[in-house]
């Protein structure tokens, strides 16, 4: 089928047609883990409060098919609203990050049903826009997402990294906006995201027109990763490390942080002024600040409750 089964309580169509993310009942408990197909979700060992999500279809190198894209709404919207979760660590399994879509499912989903072309077009572009929730969750996630991105991130898999706030990759990771050598244009936020994070628009144009590849150095130097790391062991070490100091801090500051940054970002400064005076009118009130300064002064490690 080639409707969206089990999201019930997770969308709502707005009266422009806009999806926007519904709050699931708030529990304390994850129970979700073994529940999903294409993904692993745990938490890390040493720190409770640090999520690790995994795309985990290695013999197919992580290409993204129909199970692939609703799992990750339903994860990240069940993330989201879990209090035990102060940051997310996204990674790929086996040699790849991901190869980006599948294609063999894709060819079947995409199929046309019937003969008018315009109602084909209704059904594809809300097909598309379910695709485009399943990266924009992560962004609209009041957590960070970490990507620690190895071997190959093709495609899909630069859309994807693209919605994550922190990208760090090891010395073998390679990268491609790929769908223009498949006849059509990035489809699900690269084309919208990408330029903005590199902030070079003359290359952002030339990766995305001529689909040419770019190794983790070049990465590195656009500033698509933040840090490079020489095997994917060292990777995810240095990824955990800095998960960890992020969800040592305060979960409303960094909440905070990252929704306005994110708003900033479409906004002007003197918009996102604005917005942060009439934000941090009322979070500013929280006994983080409090909690903060007092184990400042007294040189202790602070301790924050759940959001």
């Amino acid at each position: 089928s080639n409707r969206w089964s089990g999201m019930a309580g997770l969308l709502k169509v707005s009266a422009v047609g806009r999806r926007v993310l519904q709050p699931l009942r708030a529990s304390n408990r994850w129970s979700g883990m073994a529940r999903y197909q294409t993904l692993a979700v745990e938490h890390d060992t040493n720190d409770a409060h640090v999520f690790k999500v995994t795309v985990n279809r290695p013999e197919k190198s992580n290409a993204m098919n129909r199970t692939f894209w609703r799992e990750m709404v339903e994860c990240f919207t069940e993330l989201n609203n879990n209090s035990d979760c102060r940051v997310v660590v996204l990674s790929g399994a086996g040699k790849n990050f991901s190869a980006g879509l599948d294609l063999t499912d894709a060819a079947e989903v995409f199929s046309s049903h019937g003969e008018d072309a315009g109602r084909n077009a209704f059904r594809v572009r809300e097909l598309i826009q379910r695709y485009q929730l399943s990266f924009t969750v992560m962004e609209k996630c009041r957590v960070p997402v970490i990507a620690a991105i190895h071997g190959a991130c093709v495609g899909g898999g630069v859309d994807m990294t693209s919605a994550c706030d922190i990208r760090l990759c090891s010395h073998d990771a390679w990268f491609q906006i790929k769908e223009i050598e498949l006849g059509m244009a990035a489809d699900v936020g690269t084309l919208q995201r990408f330029p903005k994070i590199i902030g070079n628009d003359s290359l952002a144009r030339e990766l995305a027109l001529t689909g040419r590849k770019f190794d983790a150095r070049e990465a590195l130097e656009m500033g698509f990763v933040s840090h490079l790391y020489e095997n994917k062991e060292k990777l995810f070490s240095a990824t955990m490390e800095m998960a960890s100091l992020i969800a040592s801090r305060s979960p409303v500051a960094v909440a905070s942080t990252k929704h306005n940054l994110v708003y900033s970002r479409d906004h002007s400064v003197d918009e996102g002024l604005d917005y942060m005076a009439t934000w941090n009118a009322s979070m500013i009130q929280s006994g983080d600040l409090t909690t903060a300064i007092q184990a400042m002064m007294e040189k202790k490690k602070p301790t924050f409750s759940k959001l």
